[in-house]
């Protein structure tokens, strides 16, 4: 996972230099499409299937994040959590956690939920009405393991979010509530970017096959 995180970076970071190098504008209105279309794709694409043991794994590629919203004149003496608010933008790890979410949204409305994750029947753990019993592991990478890491976090999730009736609605209502400072045209916004970055890492690396495997490239391709 080091080598692919470290690779995702340096392609980004490349990609960051073609723009700082290329561009002499330093406005929102010229920097940002830029940055989702030709940075964003290598550091959020699947970003979801990324389970991150090392600090400096979750580090380098948000260095690069933190460098492009700095590029901004207008933003540039900000803090990066700021600055992300700002753009309307999640940090990394929180783009990791929506993944998951969603990832966890899809198994759960089909069959295949049933044979990863155990629903609590017990009253006092009905608060959402979705809620997971959560696995015990004995190292540390277990709780890395994706139907581990994602439990707690999917039952702390409101009602509103894990009883949405399409993913489309769930990705809405789990933007407002990972990024409740950002306004509802924002998480529209956030919601279509995510399309562009799939597409715009189509163009660079060819669209994907689809696979007989379990887990297809239908139900792994979201935002």
């Amino acid at each position: 996972m080091s080598e692919q995180c470290a690779a995702a970076a340096k392609q980004a970071n490349r990609m960051l230099g073609c723009i700082n190098k290329g561009i002499t504008s330093r406005d929102k209105e010229v920097i940002f499409p830029r940055y989702s279309v030709l940075v964003r794709p290598h550091l959020e694409y699947r970003v979801h299937f990324w389970s991150l043991l090392r600090k400096k794994d979750v580090d380098r590629p948000e260095r690069v994040k933190r460098r492009d919203t700095k590029m901004i004149k207008e933003l540039g003496s900000l803090p990066y959590e700021e600055r992300l608010r700002e753009l309307h933008l999640f940090s990394l790890e929180k783009r990791r956690l929506r993944g998951d979410l969603i990832t966890m949204f899809q198994y759960l409305k089909k069959e295949d939920g049933d044979s990863l994750f155990t629903r609590s029947h017990m009253e006092k753990m009905r608060a959402n009405g979705y809620r997971l019993l959560q696995g015990r592991f004995q190292l540390d990478t277990g709780g890395k393991i994706f139907t581990m890491r994602t439990i707690s976090h999917w039952n702390n999730l409101p009602r509103e979010v894990v009883d949405s009736s399409t993913l489309d609605t769930s990705k809405i209502r789990l933007d407002r509530v990972l990024g409740s400072v950002f306004s509802p045209i924002a998480i529209v916004i956030n919601c279509l970017c995510s399309d562009l970055i799939k597409i715009a890492f189509w163009l660079f690396h060819g669209i994907p096959h689809r696979s007989n495997n379990r887990i297809t490239e239908s139900q792994n391709l979201h935002g």
